[in-house]
């Protein structure tokens, strides 16, 4: 967790309410300040706030990691055409209901030389109010079919929608996973617009970042086909996040 910061909010808070001789407003006005820390600390992945995500790689090469979100889905044979034509090895964090319905694609993603992540068994949309159990169990199953289908297990794991909480910290401990951020976030689930995604990624880009992508649409695989370009272009090469956490236990 990144301390500094809330231990500064909490020091104020107690100066704020002693220089007001403790009226309720004021407890109120500090409760709800907080409250609004902690929900910030939740959803925003970047400031490990209650898990501490692997969010970018400490580099001084121009080189990024593509990672993909949600799949395998029917888009995903694209994606992996355009990767392969490429020569570009990316990190795709599947889903276990759709590894089970897409078996033979998430087969290919691991023959061809891609990272393979834990997105759980479902995700949810309710995925911050689970129990550390019920979490666990999302995890696991997960980690199960993987290895029914694709004879592979994997350390990496992504909270859906980069939510976090005490309960998730737990299960991501107890499942003996390493989580994984970003800090390129792409919103193509959310923006329709291709070139405002395409805008967004690349004017967000450092050495060293981790993008996040969904292969659950066609506007995505024709912004990726833009980005391909671009990092050409600007002379990027790529990684995979394993390689991130390989080199930190080299360190």
């Amino acid at each position: 967790m990144k301390h500094y910061p809330f231990i500064l909010f909490y020091l104020f808070c107690n100066v704020f309410i002693y220089a007001f001789h403790g009226s309720i407003w004021v407890y109120l006005f500090c409760f709800f300040a907080f409250s609004a820390v902690v929900v910030w600390g939740s959803f925003d992945i970047e400031l490990g706030y209650f898990v501490n995500s692997i969010t970018h790689k400490r580099t001084r090469m121009k080189e990024v990691a593509l990672t993909f979100d949600d799949g395998p889905t029917e888009f995903t044979p694209k994606f992996l055409d355009l990767l392969k034509e490429h020569q570009i090895k990316a990190t795709f964090f599947c889903i276990g209901k759709q590894i089970e319905k897409y078996p033979e694609t998430f087969q290919r993603i691991i023959a061809e030389g891609h990272t393979i992540g834990n997105h759980t068994l479902s995700h949810s949309n309710s995925t911050g109010f689970l129990s550390t159990s019920k979490m666990i169990e999302e995890i696991e199953k997960c980690d199960e079919i993987m290895k029914n289908v694709g004879n592979i297990s994997t350390s990496l794991y992504r909270p859906p929608f980069g939510v976090t909480n005490p309960n998730i910290a737990k299960a991501i401990k107890k499942t003996n996973k390493v989580s994984i951020g970003w800090n390129v976030r792409s919103l193509d689930t959310i923006i329709d617009d291709e070139k405002k995604i395409y805008s967004r990624v690349t004017k967000s880009l450092k050495k060293g970042s981790i993008i996040l992508l969904h292969d659950t649409s066609e506007k995505t695989f024709r912004v990726l086909a833009n980005l391909l370009v671009f990092l050409k272009d600007k002379k990027y090469s790529t990684f995979t996040v394993d390689t991130v956490i390989n080199s930190n236990r080299n360190d």
